[in-house]
């Protein structure tokens, strides 16, 4: 299938070739000393460089980072995790008392629900992720069954509550998440106080925080400090506005009623190149390209490679290293038959034999995104190398109004990461209105007008 040979490649999907590469555009953002790029720095949300795909283990300090309201500082020895709701007993346990419990650990991937946002077309608001909101990582503690076991489950009980150490700011709703009941009893949902043999670090949850096995970061609460048994599903922004996504597809731009959606759960079949990168000059010769690939509650069964367009496919070696809800790493020999421009691809398959689509399934949120990547190099022609970074973009000068109305609860590298169409803009403040944020009516379109102007969407 020839898919992309004669394709014009608008201006969002040659940045999705183009962020393949590491550190193109984004050099400028990395956050000192972790090598992540900074999408925003407070609330934190750090995203991982290609580089860090070449690991089956993501190390702490490597690892994305996604934060929807302040971090918070928790003491563990004022630190306790209450358990209420439908249960037949209350519980109130000290980290000693949980580490009591019988010790269960796995190694997993956490994927943000909006990983490659930044990717759809047309453009949508929230985070724009590129491809490295996602780690893996070996995750430590106890199944969270154990914990309700312990408590004791009451009859009509469908839902388990999850509420951490975070405070909202101003009108912003808390970050809680509910997850079915089958989910929480699975024996590979835990309780997790330690990362990679080491105890949680404050920025992916500290003391405590859920472990979802093959479901999309959301459902990932951190800083966990009270879990609920409900008889429903929980009815707060975060379950249900947020974090949702249409039940049939829709046509791009389709606005869709929250209530026409259902809850983002598992992860999709998904696969990144992370060697050779786009843009690469490569020598002539023999050449490896290599990547990651990971997928839901299916493990990931292979994964295919293309050099011609996606008109042939080939098998990629996987790596030895391999746990259910882990990432595979895989490589693949290649020798270009002659100088020239090649588009390389890679496709993942999960064991149920669900695979990477090669056009997006668009929806309102860009949730899940999970399309077959494409990274351009060119063989021979001049010297081997990559191409010069272009210079970071420098964020503009606020005006009083704007830096008065939209920085506070988040700084202005969140509002310069998003690139809005006028009416986008006008639904995002009138939300952050709702929220807390201070602007007179007769400011307001004045604010919208700079937003759009300074950070408006191409299109």
């Amino acid at each position: 299938m020839n898919i992309t040979v004669n394709m014009k490649l608008s201006r969002r999907r040659l940045l999705y070739l183009l962020s393949l590469a590491p550190g193109l555009a984004l050099r400028g953002d990395e956050q000192p000393g972790h090598n992540l790029i900074v999408r925003s720095a407070n609330p934190e949300d750090f995203e991982m460089p290609l580089s860090g795909f070449d690991t089956w283990i993501t190390p702490a300090e490597q690892f994305y980072v996604r934060t929807h309201i302040y971090k918070p500082k928790v003491e563990l020895a004022e630190w306790r995790l209450r358990v209420d709701g439908l249960v037949e007993r209350e519980l109130s346990l000290d980290m000693a008392e949980l580490k009591r419990l019988p010790p269960a650990e796995l190694t997993a991937v956490i994927e943000c629900a909006g990983n490659g946002r930044s990717f759809y077309e047309p453009g949508v608001t929230g985070m724009q992720w590129r491809y490295g909101a996602v780690g893996n990582a070996r995750w430590t503690g106890v199944r969270l069954g154990d914990v309700l076991k312990r408590a004791g489950i009451k009859s009509g009980a469908t839902q388990v509550l999850f509420n951490g150490a975070d405070v909202p700011m101003g009108k912003v709703p808390d970050f809680i998440r509910s997850v079915p009941l089958d989910k929480a009893m699975h024996p590979d949902t835990l309780l997790a106080f330690d990362m990679n043999g080491a105890p949680l670090p404050s920025s992916h949850g500290f003391p405590l925080r859920l472990v979802a096995s093959g479901w999309a970061g959301d459902s990932w609460v951190k800083w966990v400090t009270n879990i609920s048994v409900l008889d429903k599903e929980y009815d707060g922004f975060f379950m249900k506005t947020a974090y949702r996504r249409p039940v049939h597809t829709v046509a791009p731009a389709t606005a869709v009623d929250p209530a026409a959606m259902v809850p983002v759960t598992a992860i999709k079949p998904k696969s990144v190149i992370a060697s050779p990168v786009a843009g690469q000059r490569l020598a002539a010769g023999p050449v490896t390209i290599r990547g990651a690939a990971w997928a839901g509650e299916s493990p990931v069964a292979r994964v295919d490679v293309s050099a011609d367009n996606g008109r042939t496919w080939r098998p990629a070696k996987l790596g030895a290293d391999r746990a259910r809800y882990a990432w595979r790493l895989w490589e693949a020999a290649w020798t270009p038959p002659e100088d020239g421009s090649y588009v390389l691809m890679s496709r993942a398959t999960d064991e149920k034999g669900d695979t990477q689509p090669f056009i997006e399934e668009w929806n309102p949120s860009g949730y899940l995104w999970n399309v077959v990547p494409a990274v351009r190099v060119e063989v021979g022609g001049g010297a081997p190398g990559l191409p010069p970074p272009p210079p970071a973009a420098e964020i503009p000068p606020f005006p009083d109004k704007v830096r008065g109305s939209c920085v506070g609860c988040h700084g202005q590298d969140m509002i310069a990461g998003q690139h809005l169409t006028r009416a986008q803009w006008e639904r995002e403040l009138d939300k952050m209105i709702r929220w807390g944020a201070e602007v007179k009516p007769e400011d307001r379109p004045e604010v919208v007008d700079f937003l759009t102007h300074t950070f408006g969407s191409p299109k």
